[in-house]
Formats: structure tokens, sequence, C-alpha cells
């Protein structure tokens, strides 16, 4: 059975909202926008989010910054074991999982219902990418890993005690977009080279990026409508005129 995922459209139906809704004259709130950035290491996410962090703000649109592994005091403590420290392919999974219902939990689902935009630099389609390719990891061990961590029930989702008396699995939360900076593994490792001291996965071989490359692949073809993939190897300018096209035509920035 396909698990069913939570768009965050929905945070618009949360209590407050429904209530505003029905008032009559008072306008609908806007509703919260998740957006996901994905790429092997190298790939050039960082300077085209902070970007459209500027872009959405300039339309008038709170927006809320984070990433992973990471984005709270908790799942920061855990990036820093899981960047650096060995350990074993199902040990490394149950901390990404944990810090993301933490991460879901604290920041991004607040977020959504207050109807803010969330860039998130990484998401669940990393941790397929990464552990699941990358390392060979059993991908129906991450699947259910991600159903628990990602299970809508008790997020603050306005649907979520409407879907969860049907029968069948809870949705998941999924990103509205995830923006897919796609570049040849080659490429990507000549960007890396002596930029900073690599952690644990900067510093796997090519071949682990190629893996980890056919990963991200694989989810797109998945889930192909939450998908924007981006060529990252052009310049700069070329990129982002790229990312902004996949923006305008979803109507989310001019």
């Amino acid at each position: 059975m396909t698990t069913p995922t939570l768009r965050t459209d929905v945070s618009s139906l949360s209590p407050e909202g429904a209530g505003l809704a029905r008032g009559g004259p008072s306008p609908r709130p806007m509703p919260g926008l998740f957006i996901s950035f994905e790429g092997i290491d190298g790939a050039g996410k960082s300077t085209h989010i902070a970007a459209l962090a500027e872009a959405f703000r300039g339309q008038g649109r709170a927006v809320t910054l984070s990433r992973e592994p990471g984005g709270t005091v908790l799942a920061e403590k855990l990036r820093v074991l899981i960047l650096n420290d060995p350990m074993d392919a199902l040990t490394e999974a149950l901390l990404i999982f944990a810090a993301r219902r933490d991460h879901l939990t604290t920041v991004i689902s607040p977020a959504l219902a207050r109807g803010d935009v969330v860039l998130c630099d990484r998401f669940t389609d990393a941790t397929f990418a990464y552990q699941g390719s990358g390392r060979g990891f059993d991908l129906d061990v991450l699947s259910q890993l991600e159903q628990w961590a990602q299970d809508a029930q008790g997020l603050g989702q306005g649907l979520v005690r409407e879907l969860g008396a049907k029968s069948g699995p809870l949705p998941i939360v999924q990103p509205d977009l995830t923006v897919w900076f796609d570049l040849p593994a080659e490429e990507a490792a000549k960007r890396l080279a002596g930029a900073r001291v690599p952690d644990k996965f900067e510093s796997q071989p090519v071949e682990f990026f190629r893996r980890v490359a056919r990963g991200y692949a694989d989810r797109m073809a998945s889930d192909p409508g939450r998908f924007a993939r981006i060529d990252s190897s052009p310049p700069r300018d070329v990129v982002w005129a790229s990312v902004s096209q996949v923006f305008a035509e979803k109507g989310w920035l001019p």
C-alpha cells in the first residue's frame, strides 16, 4: 500500500485557519509552504536557498530557514555525531530520523501552522540517497522509519484527526516541493577540494556520490510531481535562472 503524503497546504485548515475562513470578511491566512533542497555535497544549494529566502521575504512572506540533520538544539547535537562518529548504518539511520522527528515537532510544523515558508537544506530524500543508495542500507527499513518519524499524528496539522479516523496508514509529512540540484560526482569533488575539512560523508570516494545521485533519481522517479531537477553544472547565474523559473511556474514568486 502506498503511504499517503500530507502536503503542507492543509496547514491552512488548522482550527485557527478554519475559524478565520468561516468568519466572513476576515482574509484567509496564507498556507505555509514546505520546500526542501537536495543534492550531493558540492552541488551548490546554499547560495540559492539564501537568495530564495530573500525573494520570499520581498513578497511579504515570513521565512523559516533550517537544515538537516539539525534545525533544533537536540538535532544539532545529533548532527555532530552523525557527520563525524563511526557507527553502523542502522544506528546512523535511527539517529537521523530521531533528529528529523524533533525537527518536525519543534520547528517545521509550528512554522507551517503560522503560514511561514519553510526552506530546509535536506530532508528525507537525503536519507534514502545517502544511507540507502550510498551506504546500501535496507530501503524497506528506511521507509518504515520514514512512516514513524513523519507520521502527521500529533504534528498539529488540521486534518490529522479526521484522516486518522479512516482505515489505512496516516499520511506522512513531505515537502510541497523538493529542488534537486543535480551535479556529476566528479564536478562536485572538484568544487569541494580544499574548501573545508570534510566530514565523514564528504570524504567518501567519487563512486559513493555516484550512488547517492542515483538514489536521488530513484526518489524523484517515485514522486515526480514533488521534485524539480536543476542542472547545477552551469555558472551560478544560469542555475539561479532555472531555480527562479521553477518558483514562477508554481505561482509562488514573480
